[in-house]
């Protein structure tokens, strides 16, 4: 029996197929006849026109899988991979500015939200209000014991006061709110239970950010940190009303954005590889196009190989997500391999580009630029190593 005839039919079956495909058509066409001939803004600005965020609103990107009874598109885990692959076909900041809102945020309140807290917050995704993540701090990222931002009860009422500083939180300087990861214990405890989540508005007093940092890719996409110092927030902002629970709903939000973020590597890796083809055919060398050569078409070919390893993987993973299987493995496995192999797509497609793909000038510089956080957010390459074979390992004691 085969990988897919293994799969139970999907749990979510997600927008009409017959209507997704013509969205995701539509989709396609708005890609590369909108947004790929703004880069040049994106990039000159460093920041999404205001326009395009009005269109993108306008298209319901903000909630693609925000539920439909709360004003969503509802898409299952298949289809909002694709759209994510689609997407990131153009640049990156694209798919930065709506990818939290439908992913990490949007299923952390499905694992976890009381029907209080989604009913408040999933009209608002879906309408465009932006979210953000905030898991990440100055001395902690993958380790949730040295995680140091507080949350303690106030004495004042029945909420509570968070305190401390979150780092490299990618929308923070736009964002409406932010799911923070905060102490709820001062001890490390077992299954990670000193972490719990709150929704917190970023108009809330004592919320700022900082400046967005400097990066060495992405253009238009931002990043900064989030600082709380005394921030009140009612009873009501503890993600599911129960404390202990918030690393559980991050990991967990984290399977959603490592699908995302393989998704979108694949997309870019896809981008750059139909750039190196139409330059390697325009340019020529001792009379002929360098597509001639056999060593250029070696690179051709094997990047053209491992972009359809990824979006093999992205399939499988996404419809075992939709059928409602365990996917922490093989979520993380994708994410590694595709952005990985996003990074050994680019290199080659600069050495395509030969002295021109060190130029500034030509886009194969920026590819190589902005495919290099994708091994890194969502979880390291290393980390994630260790994670999947701590579970082969759990999974073989216990066999």
């Amino acid at each position: 029996m085969n990988a897919a005839s293994a799969i139970a039919p999907a749990r979510n079956p997600g927008m009409d197929e017959d209507i997704f495909e013509q969205f995701a058509e539509q989709l396609q066409r708005y890609v590369r006849e909108r947004l790929i001939p703004a880069e040049p803004q994106v990039i000159a600005e460093d920041r999404v026109p205001a326009e395009i965020l009005a269109e993108m609103r306008d298209m319901g990107l903000f909630g693609l899988s925000v539920p439909q009874e709360y004003g969503g598109a509802g898409l299952n885990m298949t289809q909002y991979a694709r759209v994510v692959n689609i997407m990131s076909y153009a640049a990156p900041a694209y798919r930065s500015i709506f990818s939290i809102n439908v992913g990490m945020f949007a299923s952390a309140l499905k694992n976890g939200a009381t029907e209080a807290q989604r009913a408040e917050w999933f009209p608002k995704l879906a309408e465009g209000k932006i979210a953000c993540f905030g898991l990440t701090e100055p001395g902690s990222g993958s380790d949730s014991a040295g995680l140091q931002t507080t949350a303690v009860p106030d004495p004042d009422g029945n909420g509570w006061i968070l305190n401390g500083t979150k780092r490299y939180i990618t929308n923070a300087p736009h964002a409406d709110v932010a799911l923070i990861m905060a102490r709820t214990s001062k001890e490390a405890l077992p299954k990670n239970a000193h972490v719990s989540a709150f929704l917190v508005p970023m108009n809330a007093p004592g919320v700022s950010t900082g400046s967005p940092d400097k990066k060495m890719g992405q253009s238009g996409s931002h990043i900064s940190d989030i600082m709380l110092d005394d921030v009140r927030v009612p009873g009501d902002a503890l993600l599911g009303g129960e404390t202990g629970k918030g690393f559980v709903f991050a990991m967990k939000s984290l399977d959603n954005g490592r699908i995302s973020v393989g998704a979108a590597a694949t997309g870019y890796a896809r981008r750059a590889l139909d750039s190196a083809l139409r330059y390697a055919n325009e340019r020529k060398a001792f009379g002929e196009p360098i597509a001639n050569f056999q060593l250029i078409q070696q690179m051709l070919a094997d990047s053209e190989i491992e972009i359809y390893a990824a979006e093999s993987m992205m399939r499988d993973v996404t419809a075992r997500a939709d059928a409602g299987e365990n996917i922490l493995v093989k979520a993380a496995a994708f994410k590694v391999f595709a952005s990985e192999m996003c990074g050994r797509v680019v290199d080659r497609v600069v050495q395509i580009y030969g002295g021109a793909g060190y130029l500034a000038e030509y886009d194969a510089e920026r590819f190589f630029r902005d495919a290099r956080i994708y091994r890194i957010y969502e979880g390291t390459t290393q980390i994630l190593q260790l994670q999947i074979a701590k579970h082969m390992l759990r999974e073989w004691r216990d066999s």
